[in-house]
């Protein structure tokens, strides 16, 4: 992969277009070697006809390779081009919701369509032949969801981080939560349990507003 990656950014999944691509430039290989068996190795034209077959497999598996699609615990990247670089990034948090579909022979060897819908200002982006397209589904659902989790988590740590400040500065007591010297920390990780729990469907959302007005004292 050629786009560098971010701070703290980890790549999930690499995939290509389906190998089907290259059964042409196989076959064309093939079809070198025994057009200069044919003329024979001795002559000049046989051996134009098998590097010939070898030149076009070797380019053709090369704009193969260079053709990915990246999942990131950020982002998607649709990656392309052999001399020139193309590459066109959808953020998790911008994804709406992603699908796939396989015709019969894409059940067969493996290979379908995937659609990703965004937000409004960048509409749907659609990969065409990809290798496996129900993993590719499956890890952007699922790195999307972690994404959602770990963002609520940021959250939850500012907030206690806040309200702990403002319970130092007024003086008011938050002992039901033990607190003396650790009390942020102690009221930090009971914020993200209730967001937690919140997000599991553990908790309504009526339950989980009196739980955090009583952990904060309200």
């Amino acid at each position: 992969m050629r786009t560098p990656l971010q701070k703290d950014e980890k790549i999930l999944l690499v995939t290509h277009r389906s190998w089907l691509q290259l059964v042409l430039p196989a076959f064309l290989v093939l079809v070198g070697f025994v057009a200069s068996y044919f003329i024979g190795f001795i002559q000049y034209w046989g051996w134009i006809a098998a590097v010939a077959g070898l030149v076009y497999f070797g380019f053709a598996y090369w704009n193969w390779s260079v053709d990915i699609w990246v999942v990131t615990n950020l982002r998607v990247i649709d990656e392309t081009g052999l001399l020139n670089h193309y590459a066109k990034e959808s953020p998790l948090e911008k994804i709406n919701n992603v699908s796939y579909d396989q015709n019969i022979w894409g059940r067969i060897f493996n290979y379908g369509h995937v659609e990703i819908q965004t937000a409004a200002e960048l509409g749907a982006t659609e990969y065409y032949n990809v290798h496996q397209p129900k993993r590719l589904k499956d890890t952007i659902t699922l790195a999307q969801s972690e994404y959602k989790n770990y963002q609520l988590t940021s959250q939850a740590r500012q907030m206690a981080t806040a309200m702990g400040w403002q319970s130092t500065a007024t003086g008011t007591a938050i002992g039901h939560t033990g607190t003396t010297g650790g009390g942020n920390h102690s009221l930090a990780s009971e914020l993200e349990k209730l967001h937690q729990l919140r997000q599991q469907g553990v908790l309504t959302e009526e339950e989980y507003n009196r739980a955090k007005s009583k952990l904060l004292g309200q």
